[in-house]
């Protein structure tokens, strides 16, 4: 339930934003763990920082001046895989901020680097693979690019990136030859 008291708080945040910047600047958005956002070790539990990462890039979208476009075209992030490594715990009522960013794309996708993060330090840091979806199929990069009003080159995906997208082509790969 508190989830969706969530989407519906970034829903009104969203719509009283109006700035908007780089697509490739970090975003940042703060959150505060709730008892009900934790599992029986008393911490915020895996499944959460999933869920704080969807909300996390619906916010990312916004501020990158996509999210009226995406909804007006319908389109539809769709995560195609995900990496997280856990770090250090967050215990309840503890507020922490997740920070998005943009890091590259390819010819299909976009990648996308968040980090959870509060004084106690990090406490986790995730990669995302992506696409937008409308009825006829996947939407160019070059087109949400454009949409975003970015006109600049792709920058160099680190090193962690391009690594896990060799991971995930040898994946598909090895399981499409059997």
């Amino acid at each position: 339930m508190n989830l969706y008291f969530r989407l519906l708080l970034l829903l009104w945040r969203i719509r009283k934003n109006h700035h908007t910047q780089s697509v490739l600047n970090p975003v940042d958005i703060d959150f505060k763990v709730m008892p009900s956002d934790c599992d029986i070790n008393l911490h915020l539990t895996n499944s959460r920082y999933l869920a704080f990462m969807d909300l996390a890039r619906t916010w990312m979208t916004q501020r990158m001046g996509l999210f009226s476009e995406v909804m007006k075209r319908r389109w539809f992030p769709i995560v195609n895989a995900t990496a997280i490594t856990y770090i250090r715990d967050i215990k309840p009522f503890q507020k922490f901020t997740v920070t998005t960013q943009l890091v590259g794309w390819d010819h299909k996708y976009f990648y996308i680097e968040q980090k959870f993060h509060s004084d106690r330090g990090l406490h986790a840091i995730a990669f995302v693979r992506g696409v937008f979806r409308h009825k006829k199929g996947i939407v160019a990069i070059e087109e949400m690019l454009e949409v975003a009003g970015y006109e600049g080159d792709a920058p160099t995906m680190p090193a962690e990136i391009v690594h896990w997208k060799a991971m995930l082509e040898e994946k598909k790969n090895n399981n499409l030859a059997k």
